[in-house]
């Protein structure tokens, strides 16, 4: 799911591939034939709705109007906004249209460029909104069509689409927006049961100190660093109601991710050292546990 969402490599070396593009809450499917024509979106669905099925990561950021036209609903009455629209020459002429000074020649050449491209009639003083609702309707929903389908299936494929179109409430939770996605450090606190017991061949002062320089790192944590030691601590950026804790013998820290148990080494003696630690093993959550 962290791959759906930030892009992932196909060859090493190479730039990522993003299967979504544009802002945040403003996200719609690339514009690609090759990755249409492969099904990726197909896959794409499957991955959306099983992650969810399975308490996992939503996708988050979603644009309005892809997630209208994912319920079934009409694409003409979805809420587009020209932050939907990924393509900037597309929103300068957008901009030129909702504009009310007179065109330059340059200007409505480039607006009438973009009318003939897409089978429409070129710009007069009647026409100008008529062809802003037109030009946005088809550069966010009608270049996406054929993912949006996909997506659908994919959906379909994990039996979640079912779910949806009864429930269509439920779109807030498989498509949450950004703001709803962000992990503070009092989220993570008062999801955490902290040990009752001192493990064997722990002090209590060791137990003590190291929890505490925990508490200090959680608390002094940014989001990325935040979700970071989530994805270390329980496989991904989905707080569960019980995170452990544990304070153990071990040379670095430890996750079993199945049981939400973090097992954190006590012979640390400083802050620094115990947040390069800590760092630097949650930064091996995306290559593979343990390898520092």
């Amino acid at each position: 799911m962290e791959a759906l969402q930030t892009g992932f490599f196909l060859e090493e070396g190479k730039s990522k591939l993003l299967l979504f593009e544009g802002k945040d809450d403003h996200l719609t499917p690339t514009c690609r034939l090759d990755l249409t024509e492969s099904g990726l979106f197909i896959i794409a669905g499957r991955m959306m709705g099983h992650s969810f099925l399975h308490g996992g990561p939503s996708f988050t950021g979603l644009s309005p109007a892809i997630i209208h036209v994912i319920l079934g609903r009409d694409p003409k009455m979805a809420p587009i906004s020209v932050d939907d629209c990924v393509d900037w020459d597309v929103r300068e002429v957008l901009e030129l249209l909702e504009g009310t000074d007179n065109f330059t020649e340059d200007e409505r050449e480039r607006v009438n460029n973009i009318c003939l491209y897409w089978d429409l009639p070129t710009v007069d003083r009647e026409n100008r909104q008529w062809l802003t609702e037109k030009i946005l309707l088809h550069a966010v929903l009608g270049r996406t069509e054929k993912q949006v389908e996909q997506l659908q299936r994919g959906l379909r494929d994990s039996g979640v689409y079912d779910l949806l179109s009864a429930r269509p409430d439920t779109a807030a939770i498989l498509f949450p927006r950004t703001s709803e996605r962000e992990i503070t450090p009092q989220m993570i606190l008062d999801h955490i049961t902290w040990p009752a017991n001192v493990a064997y061949g722990v002090s209590r002062l060791d137990q003590d100190r190291i929890l505490g320089f925990f508490r200090r790192f959680i608390e002094n944590g940014t989001p990325d660093v935040l979700k970071s030691l989530l994805r270390f601590w329980t496989g991904w950026e989905v707080l569960s109601g019980h995170l452990k804790v544990e304070v153990i013998v071990c040379d670095l820290p430890m996750s079993a991710t199945c049981f939400y148990r973090l097992k954190l080494p006590a012979y640390v003696q400083e802050f620094e050292e115990f947040t390069n630690v800590l760092k630097a093993v949650c930064e091996t959550s995306s290559s593979g546990f343990g390898q520092v």
